[in-house]
């Protein structure tokens, strides 16, 4: 899967979101809701070489996951003190359903309550499929 494959992947995820909306800068992107942002895909950014999804976190959760396994999840420059971590996209095979699981995590911790309300509704509703007769030759 090329970077490129996995930007947009990244994106597919947030854009699954109610009310997301993606910028892109340069070999960066930027997903928010309402004007607040949740996650970033950041390639090479500051220099570093890692290409990765950077998430908002609960108090103390970006610190010990870097600690626990630094070789998947890191502080990235600037926003790593305020709550963030990144997961890397960049070493072995990436756990697609952990990315989504932490862009929702980020997501909630983020968005307005009434996106979260229809989050959660979405979640909620049945889903209803559609019986049509068997056509008989």
């Amino acid at each position: 899967m090329t970077r490129n494959d996995k930007r947009d992947r990244v994106t597919a995820i947030c854009e699954a979101l109610p009310g997301a909306q993606h910028t892109d800068q340069g070999d960066h992107a930027i997903y928010r809701a309402r004007g607040k942002v949740f996650a970033y895909f950041l390639d090479n950014h500051h220099g570093d070489g890692i290409l990765s999804v950077c998430v908002k976190s609960q108090l103390g959760e970006n610190l010990d996951r870097a600690r626990l396994e630094p070789e998947r999840f890191y502080l990235p420059a600037y926003i790593g003190p305020r709550g963030w971590f990144g997961m890397r996209l960049d070493r072995g095979r990436v756990r697609w359903r952990e990315v989504a699981e932490l862009v929702e995590q980020s997501y909630r911790l983020t968005a307005p309550k009434s996106l979260i309300e229809k989050l959660d509704g979405a979640r909620r509703a049945p889903q209803v499929i559609s019986r049509r007769p068997l056509r008989s030759p």
